[in-house]
């Protein structure tokens, strides 16, 4: 009797009391234990899953990675890939080879070219648009910007997105965020290894920071924009102090009598510590997001004080500051440039709301040592048409969809500065020269990180799954430093 009684109040009492504590933020930091990154085969041995930190396939170049995942498709031919032919054939039918549209109902012929001038910085003189992105023409001697992007067979947002941070169109895969924590574990006790920082709203299709088929330890955990960041990170008012410790003790002694009759199961005693490291969270979170304790030239190098890009400012430095802090992998989801119509004015309404702040990051990881060991990556799941989008009448026109050639940037963790690599095609529909598909792009982040994307993998359910499938990806080595 008095064992099924304990076994009824353990059950209760995790479900009546959270402790304040984010359940995402507890299973990304469950007890360490000792367990290979990469089982190479399934076995009949039981396997522990930890975030202890594991020892890489080869010498790592970076550490850390954050993304901007600037959802929607950023149009790479009015920010990064200048066409002077979109000029010559202004309005007049596309002369290249068929056009691949998303939405054919509202497609035209006509090529559309960019309103803005185009200019050429730094002493690699990469050509952009400065005109929108002022702030990154300043560090495009420390980026890689890749002008080849190409997703084979994919379309529309969601596929492309779950493409380029899972590696599959198709839903169901972890995150990539999930893979270098489950690969190399987390440098922190206090806080998360993978954190999604979500600007907005959650972007179509998510989450995007799900662990699927790799143990729930590797899962991300979100930060919001609204306060609080991080949900019941804080216990309530009644429940601080002595009064919260006096719980987490009667718990614990739940637990190990639950323990104590199932030996067996294997992760249980690290659900258990799991509100150790949690409650060391409270603190530890709390202090990582307190931007308070940045300095002012800290926060005007951002512009956490401009309402026009304080959401993606502050969003920067949050990233900045936990990678500081050990975690491995930070993802900002910016789902804001999908831009069917009027989009020359979406554009300039989008871009100074991101442009200080990513380059502001990149400026501050590198004046603090940390951009060599930390990978930044800038841009969407697809590019736009060079032909006009017609909505209809009375609305300004707009470009569709474009997963066949488009842009994206990247600085430090190794990677070659002030280089550009690929091409598209004379019309920035295609890309025709040294193309990068989402298999190329994961294989050369892992490559970085110190792991093998050809040997990488997990077993689950006796099947081994893989970021990378088997012969699709390679290492991208012109852009490597």
């Amino acid at each position: 009797m008095r064992d099924a009684y304990e076994r009824s109040s353990r059950r209760h009492f995790l479900a009546q009391n959270a402790l304040g504590i984010s359940s995402l933020g507890l299973t990304s930091l469950m007890m360490r234990n000792t367990a290979s990154a990469a089982p190479a085969k399934p076995s009949l041995e039981p396997v522990e899953y930890n975030l202890l930190p594991k020892t890489p396939h080869h010498e790592p170049r970076a550490k850390a990675m954050i993304s901007v995942f600037t959802g929607g498709g950023p149009s790479h031919l009015d920010l990064f890939d200048y066409k002077p032919l979109l000029e010559k054939y202004a309005n007049q039918k596309f002369p290249g080879k068929d056009i691949k549209y998303d939405n054919a109902g509202q497609a035209t012929s006509l090529v559309l070219p960019t309103p803005w001038k185009f200019s050429r910085h730094g002493e690699s003189g990469m050509e952009i648009n400065a005109e929108l992105l002022p702030h990154f023409a300043e560090i495009v001697d420390d980026v890689t910007l890749i002008r080849s992007m190409h997703l084979p067979d994919i379309r529309n947002h969601v596929a492309g997105m779950r493409a380029l941070t899972t590696g599959r169109g198709r839903e169901g895969w972890p995150a990539l965020g999930s893979w270098l924590v489950y690969g190399l574990g987390a440098e922190t006790d206090n806080l998360p290894a993978f954190v999604a920082l979500i600007l907005r709203s959650d972007p179509p299709g998510s989450p995007f920071w799900d662990n699927r088929h790799l143990p729930s330890i590797y899962q991300g955990t979100i930060v919001r924009e609204q306060r609080p960041r991080i949900a019941n990170l804080d216990p309530p008012q009644h429940m601080l102090g002595n009064a919260q410790q006096r719980q987490l003790d009667l718990l614990q002694q739940l637990n190990q009598a639950h323990l104590q009759e199932h030996p067996g199961e294997q992760d249980l005693s690290a659900r258990i510590a799991s509100y150790e490291l949690a409650a060391r969270m409270q603190t530890a979170a709390t202090e990582a997001l307190d931007l308070k304790r940045e300095s002012q030239a800290t926060h005007e190098l951002y512009g956490t004080g401009d309402k026009l890009c304080a959401s993606m400012a502050e969003a920067c430095l949050l990233a900045r500051r936990f990678v500081e802090r050990g975690v491995r992998f930070v993802q900002i989801w910016n789902y804001a440039w999908d831009m069917h119509e009027n989009i020359f004015a979406a554009l300039e309404g989008a871009c100074p709301r991101v442009d200080k702040p990513c380059a502001a990051l990149v400026t501050d990881l590198k004046q603090r040592g940390l951009l060599d060991s930390t990978i930044v990556q800038w841009g969407g799941e697809m590019g736009r048409l060079p032909v006009v989008q017609d909505r209809g009448e009375g609305r300004k026109p707009g470009r569709d969809h474009n997963t066949e050639g488009f842009s994206i940037w990247m600085a430090g963790g190794g990677l070659k500065s002030g280089h550009v690599h690929g091409a598209t095609d004379e019309f920035g529909h295609r890309a025709v020269k040294d193309i990068v598909t989402q298999h190329d792009f994961h294989a050369t982040l892992l490559h970085q990180m110190g792991l093998d994307h050809t040997t990488f993998a997990h077993v689950a359910n006796g099947q081994q799954v893989a970021l990378v499938e088997p012969g699709k990806g390679q290492v991208i080595d012109k852009i490597l430093a």
